[in-house]
């Protein structure tokens, strides 16, 4: 496993960026969220949260840091999981509660994951935030999860990437093929930086984008030789005893989900068909044959 670096809870990154930490370190989230203040005036926009209630205190202690007078004018969520949008209502209530301005929060819907409470303004593609200093565009990004944006900040030629591109290692996603998609849409900017959602700021963006794409076809590769070399149908575990007989077993049921997603992309892409019905996780475990007049 990689050594996580260590980052400090409070970082002025450029003139008009300050990441603060969502103090929630997991194996999941890495050092935590990253949560970044936008702007170089005293409108500062806010992207992402912290779920825990000391990432609250830390932010606003953050904001005195920068200045009297500093507020947050708006907030912007990546996606609907909750070590991003869980300090939603904190923000709101210590903003209320200290007779702050309270901030407008954007995001792009998703009825089904989205709180009935929360009263989010709806996120358009290719919207455009502005502030003092910063001029950011929403980039629709699904493959993460279905509701997943990134934010090109234009000053900086940067991406927020939010969960789509990591600091250190790999993310997970839940649809392959719109994952990739948005891979080589976030590459269409040639960002020279990317400020991800987790871990360390990656200042080779274009490179590390094109570095997750291939590590996906590589991937995807790996597991159609497979099928060319066994010539019958597998399952997704016997998959992963031979491509990832080298690693720990485990690490394979994390694996496993992973090969079935490649799995429904080749299906969707006609390369494979799954031989039991259904749609079901025990079905998705089950036999998977090549389709050889692809070949």
């Amino acid at each position: 496993m990689e050594v996580l670096q260590e980052l400090p809870t409070f970082t002025q990154l450029t003139e008009r960026v300050i990441r603060v930490l969502g103090l929630n370190p997991s194996k999941f989230t890495l050092q935590g969220t990253n949560t970044y203040l936008i702007g170089t005036g005293p409108r500062k926009i806010l992207l992402d949260t912290g779920e825990k209630p000391e990432y609250t205190q830390l932010l606003f202690e953050s904001l005195k840091k920068l200045g009297e007078n500093i507020i947050i004018s708006d907030i912007i969520i990546s996606h609907w999981h909750n070590d991003h949008v869980g300090g939603v209502d904190s923000v709101l209530q210590y903003a209320s509660e200290n007779n702050m301005p309270l901030p407008v929060v954007h995001k792009r819907l998703d009825p089904k994951h989205d709180k009935s409470h929360h009263n989010f303004q709806q996120v358009a593609d290719n919207q455009i935030f502005k502030t003092d200093g910063a001029s950011i565009i929403a980039i629709f990004t699904p493959g993460h999860s279905e509701d997943h944006v990134a934010f090109y900040l234009e000053e900086e030629k940067a991406i927020f990437t939010g969960d789509t591109v990591l600091g250190q290692g790999t993310t997970v996603f839940e649809d392959l093929g719109e994952y990739i998609d948005s891979l080589h849409k976030l590459k269409r900017f040639t960002p020279g930086r990317l400020y991800p959602g987790h871990g360390p700021v990656i200042e080779n963006g274009t490179e590390k984008l094109e570095e997750y794409i291939t590590h996906r076809l590589e991937r995807e590769n790996q597991i159609i030789k497979e099928f060319k070399t066994s010539k019958s149908s597998l399952t997704p575990r016997q998959i992963v005893e031979k491509i990832y007989a080298k690693y720990p077993e485990s690490l394979w049921p994390a694996a496993e989900r992973g090969v079935i997603l490649h799995l429904i992309k080749l299906e969707k892409e006609g390369v494979l068909e799954k031989l039991s019905p259904g749609s079901d996780p025990e079905s998705l475990r089950g036999k998977w044959a090549l389709i050889h007049s692809k070949f």
